[in-house]
This record gives C-alpha cells, sequence and structure tokens, in this order.
C-alpha cells in the first residue's frame, strides 16, 4: 500500500518499506490504519507549507520560554564519612558490596 506524497504528485510512500525499516510487522488492519495516520500527516504538512513564513524567526519552544538560572554554589556539606560509616564494609572512600556476577 502506498500514501500520495503531497510535495510530488504521483509519488509514493511506500508503507511496507517504511515498517521494514522500523522493524515492525504489520498486519493489513495496521498497515491500513498506519497508511491512513500518514496520509493525514502528509495532508498536515502540505498545508502548513501552503503558508507563506517569510520573515517569521523560527523557535526553540513554542512558549519561548527561558531557563531560570541560579548561581552555581554548594549548597550541602560532604556527608561521604557519614554514609560510609553506616555501610556494612567500605575501603578507601567505596562501598564494598558481595559479588553478583561470576
Amino acid at each position: 500500500m502506498r500514501v500520495s506524497d503531497t510535495r510530488h504528485p504521483g509519488a509514493a510512500i511506500p508503507i511496507d518499506a517504511l515498517a521494514r525499516l522500523a522493524r515492525l510487522a504489520l498486519d493489513d488492519d495496521e498497515r491500513a490504519r498506519h497508511e491512513a495516520d500518514l496520509a493525514r500527516v502528509v495532508e498536515m504538512m502540505a498545508a502548513l507549507a501552503s503558508h507563506d513564513v517569510a520573515g517569521v524567526e523560527p523557535l526553540a519552544h513554542a512558549l519561548d520560554a527561558t531557563a531560570t538560572l541560579r548561581e552555581d554554589a554548594v549548597t550541602e556539606t560532604d556527608a561521604s564519612a557519614a554514609l560510609l560509616a553506616r555501610a556494612p564494609e567500605a575501603q578507601g572512600g567505596y562501598f564494598i558490596v558481595p559479588r553478583v556476577v561470576e
């Protein structure tokens, strides 16, 4: 089954080839459903492509959100000695654990 590519009338997008590339085993019902879904995506992209976007700045995020930055400062004290003291076994600043893989 093939879905028309609206950028190139008459061209087709092979559903079977896409399924093989994605390593999907599709039955007839799934193939038909994915064909319909892909056709809707191609139609949506064609509708978007028909709009003039000259002069429109690209966005990195739809909400133009920015990250709030804080000063990089130590907020907790070093608790490694206290944690290692509670361990059943420790050596050289590391936890000693039983071997689980032979």
